[in-house]
């Protein structure tokens, strides 16, 4: 198992990466569990996978689960799902020092962090991330976020977790595609600033993704180093350093905006064909080559994941795509930053990309 911490001052907390963390529960909590009494915030897919594990290791250690199992997808970070989990957890009499245990993916992990944050105005919860894109990306870090009719991820709030357990063989159960998703994360730590990491998925992705135990463990554990990393020098995304790990974003939220937050694309392959319009888009600009925006869409398109805007099917032109971004959370004075690559490994933030221009872009895009 690999313990990896997250330097915040005076909030600094671990995470665990390894195999059968669910099944010891309870002694890596380590006395967080203070009450017999634990709610768990889940979904109905995580709960027909994973509740029978969880539920025994904490009834042997005596403790009662009270389960919130809520419908999978994205639709779940809303305004009612929020509104209905508070309340819910007021009705179990939860405690500011008590901990509620997020069982999921990121969308049960933005909206426990979320309700946790502002449940008397910040209690504890535990993230324990079942799909690989929690593991690597969302459950670290502290952003907690619902979706609203105007965009994704647009109300919520900075709230740290007091541990992170990423059991490894949650991933054995998870279906493929939601794996595809999440490497789509994993290559991101490569793309923005690791060029031998981005080369060590070139190498290595297929077998990770076909069930190789050891590449997983090495992926997760790197991944979230370097998340840790990040997080620590710019919590709050003041500094500018933390927002490279939007790269992909941007783009890739406008597409599930244009798609209705819906199964139709999901989060991380949003990310992932956002990360190849960034690359295009920086080599159009001629700020990286064309050779390199096209080898990172290979190793994307090679873990099977969207690697062509125009195979969507989308029935909307570039203007439209562009609109959803003005809409963004990192809008600044009327401006929209993008995360854009001076090669693989070489990410910044661009502050003077014209809006105009990204859409001209989409609509080639749409069109190849």
């Amino acid at each position: 198992m690999a313990v990896i911490p997250v330097e915040l001052a005076g909030r600094p907390y671990e995470v665990h990466v390894g195999a059968g963390l669910l099944a010891e529960l309870v002694t890596h909590c380590r006395g967080r569990l203070r009450k017999r009494g634990v709610p768990i915030i889940t979904d109905a897919n995580v709960h027909s996978a994973w509740g029978d594990v969880v539920e025994n290791a904490l009834r042997d250690a005596g403790h009662e689960p009270h389960w919130r199992i809520l419908p999978p997808g994205e639709a779940t970070k809303s305004w009612e799902q929020l509104a209905a989990t508070v309340n819910w957890l007021l009705q179990l009499e939860v405690e500011r020092g008590d901990h509620i245990l997020a069982l999921g993916g990121g969308v049960i992990g933005d909206l426990t962090g979320f309700a946790a944050a502002i449940l008397k105005r910040g209690c504890h919860f535990i993230q324990l991330p079942t799909t690989l894109l929690a593991q690597v990306d969302s459950s670290v870090g502290g952003k907690t976020a619902i979706n609203t009719p105007a965009g994704k991820n647009l109300v919520g709030a900075f709230h740290q977790p007091s541990l992170v357990l990423a059991d490894l063989a949650a991933l054995e159960t998870l279906p493929a595609r939601e794996l595809r998703a999440g490497y789509a994360e994993v290559v991101k730590y490569g793309l923005i600033g690791d060029p031998a990491f981005f080369t060590w998925c070139e190498q290595n992705g297929p077998a990770l993704l076909d069930g190789n135990a050891a590449l997983r463990e090495y992926a997760v554990a790197h991944s979230v180093k370097a998340k840790a990393r990040i997080v620590a020098e710019d919590e709050r995304e003041t500094i500018g350093t933390r927002a490279l790990l939007n790269l992909g974003h941007t783009f890739g939220h406008a597409l599930e905006a244009e798609t209705g937050f819906s199964d139709r694309l999901l989060h991380g392959e949003g990310v992932a064909l956002g990360m190849i319009l960034a690359a295009r888009y920086s080599a159009r600009i001629g700020l990286m080559g064309a050779g390199e925006a096209e080898r990172a869409a290979e190793v994307i398109e090679a873990a099977g994941l969207p690697a062509r805007l125009s195979e969507l099917g989308l029935e909307c032109d570039g203007k439209t795509l562009a609109a959803h971004m003005l809409h963004d959370k990192k809008m600044d004075a009327g401006t929209l930053p993008f995360v854009l690559m001076k090669g693989i490994g070489h990410a910044f933030l661009a502050r003077d990309v014209m809006l105009d221009d990204v859409a001209a872009f989409l609509e080639q895009e749409l069109a190849d």
